[in-house]
């Protein structure tokens, strides 16, 4: 994803770093002429440990504290360095993009110098072993990021997930099986070669990443009630989330795991999710409500909670974008002026909704794009910018709206957000 106009995104500028850093660490390393096993040592751990680096990066405790990191600068800090730390919602994706795509690469062409160059014992059962499982893994890792692609994710959204979620538990599964054997292939004891490898402990963190979230899978009671055929008020009765985090839910542990921003409601126990229609599983969602939800791991921040660096935000909303922005909006300390384009609010959202969310902004602006068309949303966000005297610009939207707005604002020295695709 680039910005409108060419520009590389903050995303993609972290990627190529990270993609520079491993070139530059490729390069030292050709140029320092190892043997040939130190070499292939190389490439494997080079390998393990961008993936392990591009799993810290979705752990969500390890989100959650680089968002706490970031949005904790205090307001009497400059404008310019507070905007640069807003750009902290495209480090995790940048970082695991260029790290898993560098790692498939360290290992493809460990799996190619593996393949042409037979050792002394080729064709034992052992060098077999090693040589399926090495071919596995590349292929493996091949796959997931075939599947990562944009354009992939975009019109085949549950086959990215399905090799991404089984597919990483299949490298995983594969690396300790090849760990493991090479350990059993050297001369001395398998035991202490397996402790002294560093791909043993980057496996175990990487074991202890991917199992947390599942060790706090959850089925819990909801209440749903239905404002419109349009958007569902999800109620949990229990539990404490912060504004700008969310939550992620399933119908099944093994099914589409889809990810919604909490609201809290002043003065009352547990939380709300707004699930708006906008494809196949939340319209089914909204049409067939259950009454139990799973839940895994920890409810994680997200890009709003970068408003917290401001003194004052704009969120500009459209259609089903509300719902991300609706905890802010309603719970958020920082002073808010939203802009919403959507079409007929009150009949596609409901009047207690739309009530709700006036009683929080009454100077709301509500383009009902039934009646008045789409407008320029930039106009509408530098204007509204300009009135509120706001520091920021926040834009929930779709890919292509939210890059065009975020860009037209920056050309004008705007501080301008909105989620990214990418990662």
């Amino acid at each position: 994803m680039r910005l409108a106009g060419g520009r590389l995104s903050p995303f993609h500028r972290v990627l190529w770093l990270i993609a520079a850093a491993n070139v530059v660490f490729g390069v030292v390393f050709l140029l320092t002429r190892p043997s040939w096993n130190l070499w292939l040592g190389g490439l494997l751990t080079a390998a393990s440990v961008d993936i392990g680096l591009a799993a810290l990066m979705r752990q969500q405790y390890f989100v959650n504290a680089l968002f706490s990191v970031a949005t904790s600068a205090p307001l009497r800090w400059p404008l310019r360095m507070r905007a640069a730390l807003a750009q902290v919602h495209h480090l995790p994706g940048g970082v695991h993009v260029g790290a898993a795509t560098s790692a498939t690469v360290w290992f493809v062409v460990y799996a190619v110098c593996v393949v042409v160059t037979p050792p002394p014992a080729a064709g034992s059962a052992q060098h077999v072993a090693i040589l399926a499982v090495v071919v596995a893994i590349a292929l493996d890792l091949l796959a997931m990021s075939w599947c990562a692609r944009p354009a992939m994710r975009h019109h085949h959204h549950d086959l990215f997930e399905i090799t991404h979620r089984y597919g990483g538990w299949l490298s995983i599964a594969l690396f300790t099986a090849l760990t493991v054997l090479h350990a059993a292939a050297d001369v001395g004891p398998a035991g202490s070669d397996i402790l002294r490898s560093p791909n043993t402990w980057i496996l175990a963190v990487l074991f202890v990443f991917a199992a947390i979230p599942w060790l706090q899978l959850r089925r819990v009671p909801i209440t749903i009630t239905e404002p419109s055929n349009h958007v569902a008020l999800v109620s949990f009765r229990h539990g404490r989330v912060r504004v700008g985090s969310a939550s992620r839910i399933a119908r099944h542990p093994l099914g589409q795991w889809h990810a919604f921003a909490n609201m809290t409601t002043p003065g009352q126990q547990g939380f709300r999710i707004a699930v708006s229609r906008a494809g196949g599983w939340t319209g089914d969602f909204i049409a067939d409500a259950p009454a139990h939800v799973w839940t895994r791991g920890v409810p994680t921040t997200g890009v709003g909670s970068v408003s917290r660096l401001f003194t004052k935000v704009v969120w500009i909303a459209t259609g089903s974008g509300i719902a991300p922005a609706l905890p802010h909006l309603l719970s958020d300390p920082t002073p808010a002026r939203l802009v919403w384009v959507t079409r007929s609010p009150e009949r596609t959202y409901g009047a207690g909704l739309v009530g709700e969310i006036l009683a929080a902004q009454p100077d709301a602006v509500l383009w009902n794009s039934d009646e008045k068309g789409k407008p320029d949303l930039s106009v509408l966000a530098y204007q509204a910018y300009r009135d509120f005297g706001a520091e920021a610009v926040i834009c929930i939207s779709n890919k292509d709206a939210t890059l065009r707005l975020v860009t037209e604002l920056r050309r004008r020295g705007v501080p301008a957000y909105g989620p990214i695709w990418d990662s």
